[in-house]
């Protein structure tokens, strides 16, 4: 009886470290959420402009803006 527990124990260390080894990308993505999630948080102001521009100019022409942007902002960097 106890060797079975033994190989019940072990069986379930062995599951217990597959399901963390299959969970990592999960908690990477969950962790990159979470960061998004609170970088908007310590930003409101920031997040209701943009929210603001997308209603205001629509996605098309504010990625066109975007674009722009960072055309001018590489080229000035150099």
């Amino acid at each position: 009886m106890s060797s079975y527990r033994d190989e019940l124990v072990a069986r379930s260390a062995a599951q217990r470290l597959a399901i963390i080894a299959s969970a990592q990308p999960l908690l990477r993505t969950a962790a990159a959420a979470d960061g998004i999630a609170s970088r908007m948080r310590r930003h409101p102001v920031a997040v209701a402009a943009v929210a603001g521009a997308i209603v205001f100019l629509g996605s098309r022409r504010l990625f066109d803006l975007a674009t722009r942007a960072v055309t001018l902002y590489a080229l000035f960097r150099r």
